[in-house]
């Protein structure tokens, strides 16, 4: 086939499996079509963690009149079928059993339960594969989960706001109003997206955050706190609701209800530790909405993958001064009512 039929089919994957951000994590975003002589007939994603994936959605979606043709059709999926038993059934295993002759996989699985397992199911059943279309896109879809397994530690979003001078904070660290409200909006939709929100003790003590997700639909991030001693205040938001939280402090762990305390050596570098914890927690993203310091210490650490700089126009007489970002490309400004949002990549 034209390898731009192949990029077409593959496009509308893409399209299908964005719409499972922040519902399916810590598994993959994954789109499937099924295509019989040029028209599709069948067409799913991944749409919340533990139900069917892409592939079982796609095959369901086939209408009654078309059920004949599956095992005439290809099946293009953005990510290799999954080959072991989850919360779900193998998908390799179904694709085999509908009799598709074709499959195009966008790009492998590097998952070690999956990786090349899938594929391998489908050509020991005679399925012919191709693999490698829109590989980069389908990549760079599920950033988090590749950074997560490959990486073992979860994607790392730094974000912050900051005034035209580039003071984020006020020098005594009251509270103080940088982004207007359709900007507000968009940062709740960014905590929709991802596993975790990570803030520091100042922040923690100084603002009483939710850190939950008020202003857009989706689900909450966990909510994620260091705090060595913690001096948040027992009756703080973060301490309270039904919403998962976990303190890293030096104390002693425990849970109670939807919140934990983990227990930390303070006397060691801290930031690795977290991340071993999110990673054994399966957090696959954290977006860090701390203060400078905390920011800071993961710049210096080199353990972020994008940033996300917010200059609104209100201006701080005097304050504390946002971090700088060495080897950062920036990759994209958008403008909301005055408030300037430039995109940056790690590329260290």
């Amino acid at each position: 086939m034209d390898s731009s039929f192949d990029e077409f089919y593959m496009q509308r994957c893409l399209q299908l499996a964005k719409l499972g951000a922040g519902y399916v994590a810590p598994n993959p975003m994954v789109g499937a079509v099924l295509v019989h002589q040029g028209r599709i007939i069948g067409e799913g994603y991944h749409r919340l963690y533990g139900q069917a994936h892409a592939e079982v959605n796609c095959v369901r979606s086939v209408t009654a009149e078309d059920q004949h043709l599956i095992s005439l059709s290809t099946m293009y999926v953005s990510l290799e079928p999954c080959a072991h038993h989850g919360k779900t059934p193998p998908c390799a295993a179904l694709i085999v059993s509908q009799r598709i002759p074709e499959v195009v996989i966008g790009c492998v699985d590097t998952f070690s339960a999956v990786s090349g397992k899938g594929i391998s199911i489908l050509e020991n059943a005679g399925i012919t594969v191709r693999t490698g279309v829109l590989e980069k896109e389908c990549r760079e879809l599920n950033k988090r989960f590749f950074t997560y397994h490959e990486q073992q530690r979860p994607y790392i979003i730094l974000k912050w706001a900051q005034d035209p001078s580039g003071y984020m904070a006020t020098a005594d660290g009251a509270p103080i109003r940088l982004s207007n409200i359709f900007t507000d909006r968009l940062v709740h939709r960014w905590r929709s997206e991802e596993a975790g929100i990570l803030v520091g003790t100042g922040t923690a003590v100084n603002d009483n955050p939710r850190l939950n997700n008020r202003l857009w639909t989706g689900k909450d991030p966990v909510r994620l706190v260091i705090d060595r001693t913690l001096k948040t205040p027992r009756h703080f938001h973060l301490w309270q609701g039904d919403i998962p939280t976990l303190f890293f402090t030096e104390g002693t762990s425990s849970k109670e209800g939807a919140t934990e305390t983990v227990q930390l050596n303070f006397e060691q570098p801290v930031l690795p530790q977290v991340l071993q914890q999110l990673y054994e927690h399966r957090i696959l993203s954290v977006i860090v909405e701390g203060g400078p310091y905390l920011l800071q210490r993961f710049i210096e650490a080199g353990l972020w993958d994008e940033a996300r700089v917010i200059t609104g126009t209100n201006a701080i007489p005097d304050g504390r001064k946002a971090p700088a970002l060495p080897h950062a490309l920036l990759t994209e400004e958008i403008f909301l009512e005055g408030d300037s949002i430039r995109y940056y990549i790690n590329k260290s």
